[in-house]
């Protein structure tokens, strides 16, 4: 998407420019969070989430991998201690040695959340943009933990739950299914998302039509006094 010339996959052309740039940022405190949410869970796994798991746990590693610059000889040997050999073998082959494999990559993601975190600064300090978002994102993260052990809640009904008290839906789990409560998370951030999005671009659009006004007063005003 970020390579492609097609205006369909350019955020640009949906989201105001500063909702981009916090998108941008908020996807590096994500990563981070991530990454430190598979090496959690990989010291304390239960039976009864451990496929779930385990298809997070490959999905994360993939994004991972694109995060690595592979002209780096460390990073191919990085590359090695990413792979989710412990996952993979329970996805494929149901092994219950799951967990004794998933530490060989554990010191990986440790560096990855570091990484993560420094491509965030990065980006923040290029685009000159502040760091409110950090705080912002260290709240929610904070309330998603608090959740699940206050509430006794997976992971993913604490994160439908935050999710809907963040964005003033309630505090409930909606959805009885896996893919429901996937599709509600989406449902409410595209929704909070999207709505800011049309807030700052009416607000833009009423400005902007205000400035124009102002400048045709203007130059009318320019005129009538040269022809004085």
């Amino acid at each position: 998407m970020k390579n492609s010339s097609n205006r369909y996959l350019n955020p640009k052309e949906f989201l105001p420019e500063d909702e981009v740039h916090t998108l941008r940022q908020v996807f590096y405190l994500v990563l981070m969070s991530c990454f430190f949410i598979t090496i959690f869970y990989s010291l304390t796994f239960t039976e009864s989430d451990v496929f779930y798991f385990a298809i997070f746990d490959i999905f994360i590693s993939l994004v991972a991998v694109m995060l690595l610059d592979e002209s780096k000889f460390q990073n191919k040997i990085l590359w090695l201690l990413i792979v989710p050999y412990g996952s993979l073998s329970y996805v494929l082959f149901g092994s219950t040695i799951m967990g004794w494999l998933d530490l060989i990559h554990i010191p990986a993601l440790i560096y990855l959340v570091k990484l993560a975190y420094d491509k965030f600064i990065e980006y923040t300090r290029s685009n000159s943009l502040g760091i409110t978002i950090l705080l912002l994102f260290s709240i929610i993260f904070i309330s998603f933990l608090i959740t699940q052990i206050v509430e006794n809640k997976n992971p993913l009904d604490s994160l439908v739950m935050v999710s809907n008290a963040f964005t003033s839906n309630g505090y409930a789990v909606l959805g009885s299914s896996i893919a429901g409560k996937i599709n509600s998370i989406f449902l409410v951030w595209g929704g909070y998302i999207i709505s800011g999005a049309g807030t700052a671009t009416l607000t833009a659009a009423i400005l902007l039509r205000h400035f124009n006004a102002g400048i045709k007063r203007l130059e009318k005003i320019i005129e009538d006094g040269g022809k004085d």
